[in-house]
Parts: structure tokens; C-alpha cells; sequence
């Protein structure tokens, strides 16, 4: 892995896992280089869990200026459009002042909208999507692979093996919209463009990095991640909000409730933790591959 740097662009973008240190890093940086340190983490946005979703504290915000954190109630459902939208308003801010702007996150389709742009895409029904899943395992992959091959080739190229949500996403697409997933993508705008920005992925060893994973459940528990759980139950919120699947959110929930021990609650919560440190790094190595590698700060 290369070694850690400096900004060298006025827009640097820092993806990775969860505990993977990438928040570190950032704040490294921003520390060297006066930038403002940009939200690009879907759970981050929520007010409602500073602890459970390990945002920067009063200490790490006090050494540089964040934005997008804690902006959303629990109540909203912010879109990778509704983020994007805010992105570049901040950019558009801080851009004529030449200041150096880092996006940190691990939400990965936040980073593919800045950098890709975000497809007009229409909405799927629920009939079509249950339709096209039922298709999917009736025929087979192989099958449902080559229906899609024949209305959007890029697509079903692009697309890994054994990702069935992918293919029934991007036929159901087609069949709404008309046109190809991959053409409606064609015709968006990223923010960024290549060249401008410099980009990484803070990826520890997979050991080190459930370790850490490990950790950070501990030290939550320690900075009242029960007491910010049982603070979100007493809104007595849809269980469908984007807010309530937070990992986390579902274990202390059913301890508080009294469906589960203590120990039983975070030993699940430990193993979701890991869990979702493990898509994260898949996703990262399939669609940022040409980014540059950096281990966490020491």
C-alpha cells in the first residue's frame, strides 16, 4: 500500500470501511491543510446518534471545520440525491475561496454521485421489482444475465456475479424507463471532474480492521450508546426509516425491549458491525478500484 500524503488536490475524496480510521486521516489532513471536512456517510447525518454512528465529537470538530454531520432528523430520509445537492452547494461555497475541501465517508454511493453523476432515474413499483425477482429465480442467473445482455449490455457486463438486486434492478429499469440503466447513467453529470480530485481507500488488514470493529462497539457502549438508543425508541418512530436500520439500532433496541441479554445484544451488534465492514470493503475494490490504497494512521 502506498504511504499516506497530503492533499495534493483541491478536492480529496477518503472512502473505507467503518473503524477503518478513515475519520482519522481526514482530520490529519485537515489539520495540515486547512480544509473543511465534508460528510459523505448516510448514517453520519442523523442528530439523533453522534455515539452510535461514531460521527466526530466536540474535540475532532473543534480542530477543523465539519459539515454535513448531525444535519438530519430522524424523521428524514435524505436520498443520495438530497446528499448530493448539499455536496455541491458546500463546494460551490468553499470553491471560489480556494480552500481545500475532503469528503469522508463509507457510503459508497455517495462517492459514485460525485464522481459519476447521479442517473434520472424513474422510480421501479413494487409489482414490477417482485415480478422480475420471481423471473430471476425461476430462470436462473444465467438466464435473467442474457435478457438483460439483450436490452442493456453494459449493464449486465458491469454487474458481479451472484448480485441478483443489481440484475433486477437494472431489467427493471429498462422496462420502466424505456431505456437502458446504463444510458440514463451515460447521460448524467458528476460534480467532479476526472482529474480534479484526488481519491483513496483507507483499507487496514481484514484482521486489524474486525479488531478494530470490535472496539469501537466497546467504546460506544462506554459514551452511551444505550442511553441514545433508548432516547430514539421514546419517538416512537416507523421502524422503516432509514435511521432505525443503523447498525446497532435493531440490537440495543430488542435488549431494551427485554428480547435479549445484554452480552446477546452485542454480540450480535459485534458480528453486524464486521458484517458491515466486509460489504464495505467489497464494494470499495469493485467499483473504486483505480483508487489509491493508504493504510490508517498510525
Amino acid at each position: 500500500m502506498a504511504q499516506n500524503q497530503a492533499p495534493i488536490a483541491p478536492v480529496t475524496l477518503i472512502g473505507g470501511a467503518t473503524a477503518s480510521g478513515k475519520s482519522r486521516l481526514a482530520l490529519d489532513l485537515a489539520r495540515a491543510s486547512g480544509a473543511v471536512i465534508i460528510n459523505a456517510d448516510s448514517q453520519q447525518l442523523y442528530a439523533d446518534l453522534r455515539v452510535l454512528t461514531a460521527r466526530p465529537g466536540p474535540d475532532e470538530e473543534a480542530q477543523a471545520e465539519h459539515r454535513l454531520y448531525g444535519v438530519a432528523d430522524a424523521t428524514d430520509a435524505w436520498s443520495v440525491g438530497t446528499w448530493l445537492r448539499a455536496a455541491e452547494a458546500l463546494l460551490n461555497d468553499y470553491g471560489p475561496a480556494r480552500r481545500p475541501v475532503i469528503f469522508v465517508g463509507g457510503t459508497g454511493l455517495y462517492f459514485n454521485a460525485l464522481t459519476r453523476g447521479l442517473a434520472d432515474v424513474p422510480p421501479v413499483p413494487p409489482e414490477v421489482r417482485a415480478g422480475l425477482d420471481a423471473r430471476f429465480l425461476a430462470e436462473g442467473e444465467a438466464a435473467f444475465r442474457r435478457a438483460l445482455a439483450e436490452v442493456d449490455a453494459p449493464a449486465e457486463a458491469a454487474i458481479e456475479a451472484g448480485d441478483r438486486q443489481r440484475l433486477v434492478r437494472a431489467l427493471a429499469v429498462a422496462q420502466v424507463a424505456g431505456r437502458p440503466l446504463s444510458a440514463l447513467r451515460a447521460d448524467s453529470r458528476p460534480i467532479l471532474a476526472p482529474g480534479s480530485y484526488e481519491a483513496m481507500v483507507v483499507e487496514p488488514e481484514r484482521k486489524a480492521l474486525y479488531a478494530a470493529c470490535d472496539t469501537r462497539v466497546s467504546v460506544m457502549m462506554a459514551n452511551g450508546a444505550l442511553e441514545e438508543v433508548r432516547a430514539l425508541m421514546a419517538r416512537d418512530l416507523p421502524h422503516g426509516l432509514p435511521i432505525m436500520k443503523a447498525v446497532g439500532v435493531r440490537e440495543l433496541s430488542a435488549h431494551l425491549r427485554g428480547e435479549l441479554s445484554l452480552d446477546d445484544a452485542l454480540d450480535i451488534m459485534r458480528q453486524a458491525t464486521r458484517n458491515y465492514a466486509k460489504r464495505q470493503l467489497t464494494w470499495f475494490r469493485n467499483q473504486t478500484p483505480d483508487w489509491r490504497r493508504v493504510l490508517p494512521p498510525a
